[in-house]
């Protein structure tokens, strides 16, 4: 055995996004087959819904041969009530040398399965779905994953170049490393995704804020053109009246100091305060107002995402035009 930290014997992963599921559900396996000081150590991955309740209780019993094992079982949010009995069973007295692994969506008709198992003793890993600034965080991680540094600007453009599905995030990091040998810049993400990667949303946010109407309207609209997310767009544009909005509370900020305290880099720090200086209470209180509407809205309540978007960026752009 090795002498690293023995991994949980039952492992819940919780939520919708396969590519982070199978992440988790990989980090697990390898913890475990280090633990063992074994890298070969059998993988048995099983459908709840394919299994019988006798069949459960077979494969999660103590090995006759006292060897370790990981088994996996998926499709946990759907199953019938005897699958569900037998698989807590196991949870409540786990066999010695398994480590079991449980795959649940979050959803279905077993969804308060997420909420008692935990309760049980599984230890539960979010394989939720991302959403705004967890994208440019999860696409940071990719690049330092790899021993890479990248500005701000290279992981929010990525994202609004390739999208929100994370397998592919996660390629387009590989290749942008690989053909550029590391030296991974904002010129690179446009020359490798240079259609939607013309018009961002943090641009679209940037001018609507700093009052350029006619500039962020045209920008909006081809952004939206070139098929950039509402949901991205929304959340540049939300990030931005956000931080605004936490600096013009404080005018009196040391960028330097404080930056971790206003989770900005000091160079954006200083910006930010820049900027604020320009915006009345009163436009900030508005515009605060405006993002949460918009951020609703293309989430399902706006019953046109398009038109949405560019009522947002033309009231914030008016709003900051006006102080």
């Amino acid at each position: 055995m090795s002498s690293t930290a023995a991994p949980a014997p039952v492992n819940l992963i919780v939520g919708a996004d396969e590519f982070l599921a199978e992440r988790r559900r990989q980090v697990i396996v390898e913890a475990t087959r280090k633990h063992a000081g074994n890298d070969d150590l059998p993988v048995e991955i099983r459908k709840a819904s394919e299994l019988s309740a006798p069949e459960i209780i077979e494969l999660l019993s103590p090995s006759l041969f006292a060897e370790d094992r990981i088994i996996v079982v998926w499709g946990i949010e759907d199953v019938a009530k005897e699958i569900v009995d037998a698989l807590e069973a196991s949870i409540k007295d786990p066999a010695p040398g398994v480590v079991l692994i449980l795959l649940h969506t979050g959803k279905g008709r077993n969804k308060k399965l997420v909420q008692s198992w935990p309760k049980l003793g599984a230890v539960v890993t979010s394989a939720e779905e991302l959403r705004g600034r967890e994208l440019a965080s999860f696409v940071d991680q990719e690049f330092q994953d790899r021993r890479v540094r990248v500005t701000p600007e290279v992981s929010n453009l990525l994202v609004e170049a390739v999208g929100t599905n994370l397998r592919e995030l996660s390629s387009a990091v590989s290749q942008l490393v690989a053909d550029t040998h590391g030296e991974v810049t904002v010129k690179a993400v446009k020359k490798y995704y240079s259609g939607k990667a013309e018009v961002s949303g943090f641009e679209v946010a940037d001018l609507a804020v700093n009052g350029r109407v006619a500039d962020a309207m045209a920008a909006v609209r081809r952004a939206l053109q070139l098929e950039v997310s509402p949901v991205l767009l929304a959340s540049a544009l939300s990030g931005m009246v956000a931080d605004i909005a936490k600096v013009a509370e404080n005018r009196r900020i040391d960028s330097r100091r404080q930056a971790a305290e206003f989770g900005m880099p000091p160079w954006k720090l200083d910006k930010t305060i820049k900027l604020a200086r320009r915006w009345s209470p009163g436009a900030v209180a508005r515009a605060v107002q405006v993002t949460a509407d918009l951020d609703a809205g293309v989430k399902g309540q706006a019953a046109n995402n398009d038109f949405a978007i560019e009522l947002a960026v033309r009231t914030i752009a008016e709003l900051a035009r006006s102080n």
